[in-house]
């Protein structure tokens, strides 16, 4: 089994309608949803056949107050959490939740980089939990991709805080994209975000069978495409979304040359996985 450290083992969606969500998401990644809730916490597992992937959960009114929206946050697991956490303050992060136990399961922690795009830390507490999520199964996250305010000093911060190693680099006039490895698997991207986007953030794309189909799932349940479906190198196609609460997530798929719809790729867009901004 790999070493978890580094590596991204659960995600969680915080949003200002559970239910609507949970419709939604099973709609559209075509999720299973079991009931984890626990006294005073509403909380839902999403699952793929008998496997939990990811996790919904209400946004805390005192998080609304002070102006957070609805969004997915990922959890890499780190031999320590404490010496983790720590060692963000120090790199110049911000800790939001301290590290904290989950009724003997895990062990966690949330924080903001020096750039103010959030990320957990997670430990499981009981030997034998350690597990490293599929990324490429259907239902799966398959690839995880920061937009940074500067694009070069995130991957120095990450670098340090959790040994990712550089990979291969899309380099555009504009930009480039900056593939990153853990333990020799490639499994994301960074890039300096362009103006227009107001905050960092971290975006998540899982895996779906077709991805217009599932393109049609996401506007008829009441989400957004913000762009795609776009061709990437693996042949695959991706589309970049949000849903109906305004959290923003990716999809990532084949396509059926059979498909009869708008979406129609340029034969001149070469970008792979950087946006059209």
């Amino acid at each position: 089994m790999a070493n978890s450290h580094g590596r991204f083992v659960w995600y969680g969606l915080m949003t200002t309608d559970v239910a609507a969500a949970k419709a939604f998401y099973t709609k559209v990644v075509g999720w299973g949803a079991q009931d984890a809730s626990t006294p005073g916490m509403p909380y839902i597992l999403f699952t793929v056949g008998m496997e939990s992937v990811c996790g919904l959960m209400e946004l805390p009114e005192d998080e609304r107050t002070a102006g957070a929206l609805p969004m997915w946050i990922g959890y890499v697991g780190v031999n320590d959490v404490d010496a983790a956490t720590d060692r963000i303050k120090q790199l110049g992060g911000t800790v939001y939740v301290p590290p904290t136990d989950v009724a003997n399961i895990s062990r966690f922690s949330v924080f903001a980089d020096p750039q103010k795009a959030t990320l957990a830390l997670f430990k499981w507490l009981q030997p034998g939990q350690q597990q490293v999520a599929d990324s490429d199964r259907l239902g799966h996250v398959g690839w995880h991709e920061l937009l940074a305010a500067d694009g070069k000093k995130a991957f120095a911060f990450y670098g340090e805080l959790f040994g990712w190693q550089k990979a291969d680099a899309d380099i555009g006039a504009l930009d480039t994209y900056q593939l990153f490895s853990v333990g020799g698997q490639t499994i994301g991207g960074m890039i300096t975000k362009p103006a227009m986007v107001q905050v960092p953030f971290w975006l998540y794309y899982f895996n779906i069978g077709d991805i217009d189909a599932a393109a049609e799932r996401v506007k008829s349940g009441g989400g957004t495409i913000l762009e795609g479906p776009v061709e990437v190198a693996s042949g695959s196609w991706i589309v970049r979304c949000t849903d109906p609460q305004g959290a923003m997530f990716a999809l990532e798929g084949k396509r059926n040359p059979n498909t009869v719809g708008y979406f129609k790729r340029d034969p001149s867009d070469q970008r792979g996985r950087r946006w059209s901004w």
